[in-house]
């Protein structure tokens, strides 16, 4: 295809290629022409249509992949987490709590409310700073430890990318990778670099690999990683600093937002002399979804930085949501409650993977909500195959960055919520599809 670009300065090439991306004569994905062509088809200098190309890359019109070329962006919407819309199917693949295992409110909300909160006072709760100094403190190895108030960890992780990148940075993330984060990293415009996760966490080599590339940023979940639940090892975590103490100005993002109902210990990448680092722990898995607030431990020129990002929109979170969250997390019933949530979690999940085990499909829970299952077939098939026995649930390549032939075998369930027959029945019915899908189960209780 001959495209019509014109112009002879940057601005003028770049509202042409705007022009054909608008009137969808470029589609997503399309090459662009190398400069060089380019400047000698329009008898321009190089760097104008270097200019041109980095002022579409600023507005996110195009990204640029190296020896990959100059493409036009990819607009396709990212899958989202929760309930999925006009669907009379049992949803299997929300991501979401047990309803029944969120802490009330009510008691809190009679005790909570005190004086009005007026422009220009502090943006956080005195008394929620105290507990949340508490609270990440011990986990750090920094000793200067700065905290800021978000509406969630979302919310966190998007500022903390954009008070530290420029549109097409590098940012390195899981692969496999929770839907939010690569949500959050292609709408801003950065260009994610997938690091594989393995049973102990984010891989060395996979870090050391993206670190070369020149990522600006890492992203990384220490435990109950979504959608495999794994959880760094002890081991894995002190080789991830090691190999971070050599780039000590790369933000570090550590998303640990399964903290008080996890039954794994929190280890970090974050070194005692990391620089620019980043702890985010929200209350949204064990107070709910709705609980939007988190907590964001940082360093100092990091927290002065994110308030920047702040200013300019929601100031601060409401300090009734700040006084009702501590409220909750310093009351011994609900700290008792979010405790036995953590358990109830691991026990429900630990049985369906039993489940599945013993009819054919070795499987293992890890940390989390959900159960990453390994499958011996396309894992689109046997999604097909449960929708016609009435379920929905997500396949695993919804989470994929690079392209990963075992992701695409894997679906990703949640199944804590399920009483005891419908789970039983659940689980039947998977391996009831991957043998109408054509694969075979391993003999009765192989691990």
């Amino acid at each position: 295809m001959t495209l019509e670009i014109t112009g002879r300065s940057a601005a003028d090439i770049a509202a042409s290629v705007r022009a054909l991306i608008e009137r969808g004569v470029l589609l997503p994905g399309d090459p662009l022409p190398p400069v060089r062509g380019l400047a000698d088809d329009l008898g321009v200098n190089r760097n104008t249509a270097v200019a041109a190309y980095r002022q579409l890359t600023t507005a996110g019109m195009v990204v640029t992949r190296g020896r990959g070329g100059t493409r036009v962006a990819d607009r396709s919407p990212v899958a989202q987490e929760g309930f999925a819309a006009d669907s009379v199917l049992r949803d299997v693949a929300t991501g979401n709590p047990d309803p029944d295992l969120i802490p009330d409110p009510s008691r809190a909300l009679a005790g909570m409310a005190g004086r009005p909160v007026l422009y220009g006072e502090p943006v956080i709760d005195p008394d929620l700073e105290r507990w949340a100094h508490e609270w990440v403190g011990a986990d750090l190895a920094p000793s200067d430890v700065r905290l800021t108030i978000t509406s969630g960890a979302a919310d966190a992780v998007e500022r903390l990318l954009a008070q530290a990148l420029v549109r097409d940075d590098a940012v390195a993330l899981e692969d496999p990778c929770f839907l939010t984060s690569i949500h959050t990293v292609r709408v801003g415009g950065y260009r994610p670099v997938p690091v594989p996760v393995d049973d102990e966490g984010m891989t060395v080599d996979g870090l050391r690999s993206a670190l070369e590339l020149g990522v600006r940023a890492v992203v990384c979940t220490p435990r109950a990683q979504n959608p495999t639940g794994a959880s760094l090892s002890e081991r894995r975590a002190a080789d991830l600093r090691a190999v971070l103490r050599e780039h000590p100005y790369v933000l570090v993002i550590e998303d640990d937002h399964f903290s008080m109902l996890s039954r794994s210990p929190y280890r970090s990448l974050i070194g005692p002399d990391h620089r620019r680092w980043a702890l985010v722990r929200s209350v949204s898995k064990f107070l709910g979804p709705d609980m939007c607030l988190a907590v964001t431990a940082s360093d100092r020129e990091t927290a002065d930085r994110l308030a920047m990002r702040l200013t300019p929109g929601t100031t601060w979170v409401s300090h009734l949501l700040q006084r009702l969250a501590l409220a909750l997390v310093t009351d011994p019933d609900v700290v008792s409650a979010i405790d036995a949530a953590g358990e109830h979690y691991a026990e429900r999940n630990d049985a369906f993977a039993a489940r599945l085990t013993a009819l054919g499909l070795p499987a293992t829970a890890g940390d989390g909500l959900n159960l990453w299952v390994s499958l011996p077939v396309p894992a689109r098939d046997v999604s097909e195959q449960l929708m016609r026995r009435g379920w929905l649930v997500r396949a695993g390549d919804e989470f994929v960055l690079a392209d990963d032939a075992s992701s695409s075998r894997r679906l990703r369930l949640t199944v804590h919520d399920l009483a005891e027959a419908d789970a039983e029945r659940l689980a039947a019915d998977i391996a009831a599809a991957v043998r109408a899908a054509g694969g075979r189960l391993a003999p009765a209780g192989m691990e």
